[in-house]
């Protein structure tokens, strides 16, 4: 969808911004047993930490890999919306364990591998089913509101 470095920055940005901010929000919910108007706020403070992270490994890291894995099953003549699909699912494929794995580090009491797994394990069908159905099309909505074609 971005059609030069600039429009791949902003997309980039406004994705891992959407993207970790319902993580957090879903994983604060976890925590703490439920969602109420707290857990918005709860999950704004964990966001100067994690966005700048998901940017970077999206941008200069994942994102190529993601490509690349997603043309090993898709075709260039491909429907684009199927191919922005499997980029999408690789994607999650790929930062859910290391994203999980950095907020186990960073945020958990208990840092240990089992608890990587569990959160890995708690996040991944989340972060698909959130990519694919709420996020992925509100930021490309988004982005084509800020880059309109004329």
């Amino acid at each position: 969808m971005p059609k030069n470095k600039f429009q791949d920055v902003v997309f980039t940005i406004i994705m891992a911004t959407v993207m970790v901010y319902g993580m957090v929000v879903y994983n604060v919910a976890l925590n703490t047993g439920g969602v109420t108007g707290k857990t918005f706020l709860i999950a704004l403070r964990e966001l100067p930490v994690m966005v700048p992270i998901a940017f970077i490994l999206e941008f200069f890291i994942v994102g190529k890999i993601a490509r690349m894995l997603a043309f090993t099953v898709m075709k260039p003549d491909d429907r684009p919306q199927f191919i922005t699909y499997a980029i999408s699912i690789c994607i999650c494929c790929i930062m859910c364990p290391v994203m999980s794995l950095i907020a186990t580090i960073l945020f958990k009491d208990t840092k240990t591998f089992g608890t990587w797994i569990q959160t890995w394990g708690m996040n991944f069908p989340m972060a698909i089913c959130y990519q694919m159905f709420y996020c992925g099309p509100l930021v490309r909505l988004i982005f084509r509101t800020i880059f309109k074609e004329d």
